[in-house]
C-alpha cells in the first residue's frame, strides 16, 4: 500500500481538485495524482476543460481521449492522463446505451452533438462526469483499475453547477440511461469514495471564492476534502515591528550601506511585507472558521515543472 493510503489522510478513490482561477488547481492536481501514486499504486489524472494543461505541465504532446501513462514515481507507481472531451463522450455514451456506433459518427458530421450539448448545456457536464465516474468505478480482472482518480475540475465559481448533475439532468430527462448515468454519478459524488478539494491562495478574492465554493458545496451533500493554501511564503521577518535604526544597524554590521535612502527604502518593503503577514493571518483564520483540515503548499520560485511538481507531492504525502 501506499504512504497516503497507510496514513488514512487522503482516503477517497475520486479527488476532485476546484480553486479559482489562477490559484494553481491543475499543478495541485497534478501534484496529488503523483503523490496518490507512491508505493506502487495507479492514478489516472483527468482534465475537463479542454485547455490541456496536463499535457503541458508534463511536456508531453496534447492528450487525447484515451488514458496514456505520462509519469512514473519511486517505487514502480504511475500516473497516466486522460483530457475528457465532450463529444468523443457523447460518442460513446451513444455506441453503450444504444449501440449508434457508425451512426453516432455520422452525427458528427452534421453537427447534431453540438446542437444537442448546446440546446442542453446540462448535458455536458453529465457526460464528462460519467466518464470520470466510469473510470473511478472500473475493474479489470477483479481489480480496481485505478487506486484513485484526481480530476482536475472547473473553478469554484462553477463547481456546484458542474457536479450537481441530478438538478441538470432533471431537466433533460424523467427516465431511461440519462437518467440513470446521471443518478448513479451523484450517488458517487455524495459518497465516502469522492472528496471534494479546494485550491486557494491567500488573497480575498481567492479565499471568499473558496469559502462559498464549501458552503454550496455543504449544501449539495457533496464531501468536501481539504483547503489546500497554495503558493505560500515563508515569513521573512519574525518581529512584528521593524525599526529604522535596527535596519541600519544590520547593514552596517553586514557592511552594506546605511545612507537615508537605503533605510528608508527597506522601511517601506518591511512595513509592507508585516502588512501583508498580517492580511494573510487574517484569512488562515477565515479558512480555519470554514472547519476544514488544511495544506499549505510553498511557492515554487522556479515555476511548476516535473521538479517542482515532485516538490508538491512531498508536501502532499507528509500531511
Amino acid at each position: 500500500m501506499g504512504g497516503i493510503e497507510r496514513t488514512g489522510r487522503w482516503p477517497a478513490r475520486l479527488h476532485v481538485v476546484t480553486g479559482k482561477g489562477g490559484a494553481g488547481k491543475t499543478s495541485v492536481a497534478a501534484a496529488l495524482a503523483l503523490a496518490l501514486a507512491s508505493g506502487g499504486r495507479r492514478t489516472l489524472l483527468v482534465e475537463v476543460e479542454g485547455r490541456q494543461g496536463i499535457a503541458q505541465m508534463f511536456g508531453t504532446d496534447p492528450l487525447p481521449y484515451e488514458e496514456r501513462r505520462i509519469a512514473t514515481v519511486p517505487g514502480g507507481g504511475e500516473v497516466r492522463a486522460l483530457a475528457v472531451d465532450a463529444e468523443e463522450a457523447l460518442l460513446e455514451y451513444l455506441d453503450m446505451f444504444y449501440r449508434l456506433g457508425a451512426a453516432g459518427r455520422a452525427l458528427r458530421k452534421v453537427g447534431a452533438i453540438d446542437f444537442a450539448t448546446t440546446i442542453a448545456p446540462g448535458l455536458r457536464d453529465v457526460l464528462l462526469t460519467g466518464k470520470v465516474k466510469e473510470a473511478t468505478t472500473r475493474s479489470v480482472d477483479g481489480r480496481r483499475a485505478y487506486d484513485a482518480v484526481v480530476l482536475d475540475a472547473p473553478p469554484t465559481g462553477r463547481i456546484g453547477r458542474f457536479l450537481n448533475v441530478t438538478a441538470e439532468t432533471a431537466r433533460l430527462a424523467k427516465m431511461g440511461p440519462i437518467k440513470n448515468q446521471s443518478e448513479g454519478v451523484a450517488s458517487l459524488l455524495r459518497s465516502a469514495m469522492t472528496s471534494v478539494h479546494v485550491v486557494t491562495l491567500l488573497e480575498e478574492m481567492p479565499v471568499q471564492e473558496s469559502l462559498d465554493a464549501i458552503a454550496e458545496l455543504a449544501t449539495l451533500h457533496i464531501p468536501v476534502g481539504r483547503i489546500i493554501v497554495n503558493g505560500a511564503r515563508p515569513p521573512l521577518l519574525t518581529s512584528g515591528k521593524v525599526t529604522k535604526a535596527e535596519l541600519r544597524r544590520g547593514l552596517a554590521a553586514a557592511g552594506l550601506p546605511a545612507d537615508p535612502a537605503t533605510v528608508n527604502g527597506l522601511h517601506a518593503e518591511a512595513r509592507a511585507h508585516l502588512t501583508r503577514r498580517e492580511l494573510e493571518e487574517s484569512l488562515r483564520a477565515d479558512l480555519v472558521e470554514a472547519g476544514r483540515p488544511m495544506v499549505e503548499l510553498p511557492l515554487l520560485e522556479q515555476g511548476v515543472d516535473r521538479a517542482g511538481l515532485d516538490e508538491l507531492a512531498e508536501h502532499l504525502l507528509a500531511v
